[in-house]
């Protein structure tokens, strides 16, 4: 077995070395097409995924504090940014004072026997049967896996000591769970990789980091005790052993929280979350954060519901179906019987509306804050749904055309055409503006309109050859699109591994795609296939720091 660093190299590394990638090579795997596995991960866990842990294992009642290192975003998702995240010494500092605030909330008299599984001799000097026993059972949920006896005890003397000079068997108790929580072991995913039985070169991830990558991505948090201990007892490195547990995690209600974590981190609503979409109040007084906050959630669960029904994949881009609240009726210029809470509604024809592109949380996101945007709009779907680049305007671009909304150009189609009359311009917009063009009618905040400045708007566009007249014919023509299967297969690919694709995957992503469309592009069984692929289980083992025998 081989760890990627000891816990006290890490801490150094990720201390000294923030947002530096892990680099290797490659080597060899397969299954039914042959595949060149990439390296494992060593991934920080993100704000809600240490949220999530800490909840699981200490309880629900914790507030955990939201001042921590902020999310790194690569290429497009947070999940592989985590790859790429360290702790930088100011961030060092505001996970130990995390900690400290965790720790002492989850052991306040209130809490902890529910925590605490053991009576100390006396509450007012140190017992190390009784610490060593809670810091054991704790410490391999939050570092998911066993604590070697070395760490155990190292911290038990922590508790002796501070329980002695505190006078108290909490107080030492507190310290030493805040230092497993300011561990390495525990702000970052791990990964293990040892050789296959019976090969000499090829890897595989060890059966308790299948226990972590099982659990992180269906679940998006720790594992829990069955499967932890599936882990340990190394049933997952068998097939039928993460057949079983893959199974139980996709038929727990807990899967939500996955499909959810899944679509937010590629949709980008971790900027909604924060309250980083802002718009002029002046021009879009009912945009609010609990409105917007409710349009997030409208996508998420008209997603939810739509996977969990096994429901075509690709029909989210053409459904009518969704879910409303009193705040969104508003928005959405729609009657909402339900006074508080949400209530299941279907778009009629006259509401101009289909699938998840007319949604209010998808428009207000691609906008500016007084104005539609159709180009981020259409950049989305080139990018997002169709995995296709759009390169970044350079620098120099005058952008005072379109940006112009009180001028003779009174339509965005109209300053559009003015703007991609310049030639460096053009390439990109014309792969973009047909798409977003078809989503004027919706405005900077989601609402349906028919003019702009007095104009009618022409909401007709094309996707690749394919005609259509507004944003239900965009939504009909892009489910049909023959990249948006196979695109959603590398995000989610992409999104589980924890990093980009490797080249010696490619074969495998096409055959992903493949029993993808011969599933009726059912999501469940995409995760299935993902999961119990050699690519997801097999690797070409941990990655060099930069800089270290000579790669870069």
């Amino acid at each position: 077995m081989h760890r990627i660093q000891s816990a006290t190299a890490v801490l150094v590394l990720a201390a000294c070395f923030a947002c530096t990638p892990l680099l290797g090579c490659s080597s060899g795997g397969g299954s039914s097409v042959d595949v060149d596995p990439g390296p494992v991960a060593l991934r920080r866990l993100t704000a809600e995924q240490y949220e999530r842990s800490i909840h699981d294992v200490l309880g629900s009642h914790v507030t955990v504090p939201s001042r921590i290192d902020p999310d790194d975003r690569r290429d497009g998702l947070l999940a592989v940014g985590a790859s790429f995240a360290g702790v930088t010494p100011s961030g060092f500092e505001k996970y130990e004072a995390a900690a400290s605030a965790v720790a002492e909330q989850a052991l306040a008299p209130e809490h902890r026997d529910d925590l605490v599984q053991c009576q100390p001799a006396s509450e007012l000097s140190s017992d190390d049967a009784c610490a060593s026993s809670f810091l054991e059972r704790v410490g391999r949920r939050l570092f998911r896996r066993t604590l070697t006896n070395e760490e155990v005890e190292a911290r038990v003397a922590v508790a002796r000591d501070a329980a002695e000079a505190l006078g108290g068997f909490y107080a030492g108790l507190e310290l030493a769970l805040a230092s497993l929580l300011v561990s390495p072991d525990f702000l970052f995913r791990v990964e293990e990789a040892e050789l296959v039985p019976g090969s000499a070169t090829k890897m595989r991830l060890t059966s308790v980091s299948m226990a972590s990558r099982l659990s992180y991505l269906l679940w998006n948090t720790t594992p829990d005790e069955e499967l932890l201990t599936a882990g340990e007892n190394g049933e997952l490195v068998s097939e039928s052993g993460l057949a079983a547990q893959l199974e139980r995690l996709l038929a727990s209600p807990r899967f939500e929280t996955g499909l959810r974590s899944i679509f937010s981190d590629l949709y980008e609503f971790k900027q909604l979350e924060d309250g980083l979409v802002r718009k002029d109040p002046a021009l879009f007084p009912v945009y609010t954060q609990p409105m917007i906050d409710d349009a997030k959630e409208q996508t998420l669960r008209t997603i939810v519901d739509h996977v969990t029904r096994d429901e075509d994949y690709r029909s989210l881009f053409t459904t009518t179906e969704s879910f409303m609240t009193r705040r969104l009726g508003i928005v959405y210029r729609l009657p909402v019987v339900t006074p508080t809470g949400w209530e299941r509604y279907e778009f009629g024809p006259e509401a101009g509306r289909a699938g998840l592109l007319s949604h209010v949380s998808f428009n207000a996101l691609h906008s500016h804050p007084g104005r539609s945007s159709p180009t981020l709009r259409g950049k989305f779907v080139r990018e997002v749904l169709l995995c296709q680049d759009i390169p970044a305007p350079p620098a120099d671009i005058d952008f005072s055309i379109v940006e112009d909304t009180a001028g003779d150009l009174r339509t965005a189609r109209d300053r559009l055409e003015a703007h991609v009359e310049n030639e460096v311009c053009a390439g990109c917009h014309v792969l973009t503006d047909p798409i977003g063009l078809a989503l004027e009618n919706f405005d900077a905040i989601g609402m349906y309109r028919e003019e702009e400045n007095g104009v009618t708007i022409d909401s007709s566009g094309e996707l690749d050859g394919i005609l259509y007249d507004d944003a239900v014919g965009l939504g009909a023509a892009l489910s049909e699109h023959p990249q948006l299967g196979p695109c959603l297969v590398r995000s989610v690919y992409r999104y589980a591994a924890g990093r980009e694709i490797a080249p010696g995957e490619e074969a495998l992503l096409e055959q992903l795609g493949q029993r993808f469309e011969g599933s009726g592009f059912r999501l469940s069984e995409l995760l299935r296939d993902v999961l119990m692929s050699d690519g997801f289980r097999l690797t070409s083992g941990p990655r060099e720091i930069e800089g270290e025998g000579g790669e870069s």
